[in-house]
């Protein structure tokens, strides 16, 4: 019904961010060159992966014509260039300014959610979680459910960080959100969504994004509505979690329902949920008709998955990743940036974690694993990294 109404308004649905290049690879053959816009690698590099990434040409050559024989133009998001086609999911406790810097130039970063409450208060947890990276364009998360409250929220959030867009979360699925009616309680109150949206928009200077679900539950889902809504309370752009709140992570995402979303806005939308390999990137896209999409858990100690998936909505070939020796230096560089953000002892206990991650599927890990969830200081962090280049594959 949704599509219906809206289809004599729609404009293509490949419209979106602009269109995105397929350009060609660079002469060493590897990893597609315009994956930074900056010219030089940004910040220490220890990777030779990372550092053709985030290597840019001298010149981009000539466009190649891709999807339906439409010539695409370089990837646009609100007049600026975009380094690539994914976006990274905003999660607490894990997209912190470090994994955003590894992550830079790779895909579009967005900040942990902050409280607009806790940043009008004024919280210095909360400001410092507003950190901007360098490398991409970089996102400031908010949540909330006062207009007033968010749109000032939004204001200092733009002073502390100097981000490129304000992100509102209206889709965050947990309890102690929703209890609050913040995230996804705000798809039951769209009324309330587009006063908070509109005030933000009017508060700032810098565009304005809105993260959502597809509905509270499979017997309402409203999420067409709710985009209709924010695009016409001013958002520039919308990310669409192809789940229900009710289904928390679990189950299958339903790409088919954003494409209700693309046809019913002219502003961009990007696809979520699932988004877990090259293949499946491809798959949301000819599903749901975004031709962006956001990479939430997949990522976790998976940086490069980002350009392989960058890579495959480009049309270019998908390499392999790096060596484990290689990504264990870049999750050593990731602690040593945490550690300088936050603190030793803090990065060290978030180092359980992550390193963890980056030895999903290695072989024999197990006993670094057990290892690595008593790490307390950084000296120990080295001695366990050195200890895996040495011993694993």
């Amino acid at each position: 019904t949704a599509r219906r109404a809206c289809a004599a308004d729609i404009r293509s649905c490949g419209d979106f961010f602009g269109r995105w290049p397929v350009q060609r690879r660079s002469a060493w053959h590897g990893w597609p060159a315009f994956f930074c816009s900056d010219k030089t690698a940004t910040g220490r590099c220890p990777s030779l992966f990372l550092h053709k990434c985030l290597s840019f040409p001298q010149n981009y050559g000539k466009l190649n014509k891709i999807g339906r024989g439409r010539e695409r133009n370089r990837l646009e998001l609100f007049g600026k260039e975009l380094a690539s086609p994914v976006v990274l999911a905003p999660m607490a406790g894990v997209t912190d300014y470090a994994f955003r810097t590894v992550c830079a130039g790779l895909g579009t970063g967005v900040t942990e959610m902050v409280s607009s409450r806790a940043l009008v208060y004024q919280d210095k947890k909360s400001r410092s979680l507003l950190r901007k990276n360098t490398g991409s364009l970089c996102g400031a998360q908010l949540f909330g459910n006062e207009p007033e409250i968010m749109a000032q929220a939004a204001v200092l959030a733009l002073k502390y960080s100097g981000c490129d867009f304000i992100d509102l979360n209206m889709g965050c699925p947990m309890p102690k959100i929703v209890n609050n009616g913040d995230g996804c309680a705000l798809m039951k109150d769209t009324a309330l969504a587009g006063h908070i949206i509109r005030a933000v928009k009017d508060a700032v200077s810098v565009p304005v994004t809105v993260k959502m679900r597809l509905g509270w539950d499979r017997s309402s889902i409203n999420a067409p509505v709710l985009a209709r809504i924010a695009a016409e309370n001013g958002a520039d752009a919308i990310a669409v979690h192809a789940r229900t709140k009710t289904m928390l992570y679990s189950g299958r995402a339903d790409w088919d329902h954003i494409r209700e979303v693309c046809a019913c806005v002219h502003i961009p939308v990007v696809a979520n949920g699932d988004i877990d390999s090259p293949e499946a990137a491809l798959r949301c896209r000819a599903h749901s008709g975004a031709q962006l999409c956001m990479v939430g858990r997949a990522a976790f100690g998976d940086p490069w998955l980002l350009g392989q998936i960058a890579a495959a909505l480009c049309g270019q070939e998908i390499p392999e990743r790096p060596a484990l020796s290689e990504r264990m230096d870049l999750a050593l560089h990731q602690i040593e940036l945490a550690a300088d953000d936050k603190g030793e002892h803090i990065a060290c206990l978030e180092a359980r974690k992550h390193l963890s991650w980056y030895l999903r599927g290695v072989a024999h890990s197990s006993f670094y694993k057990d290892q690595i969830s008593r790490l307390s200081t950084l000296e120990e962090v080295y001695t366990v990294v050195k200890a895996i280049k040495r011993d694993l594959r």
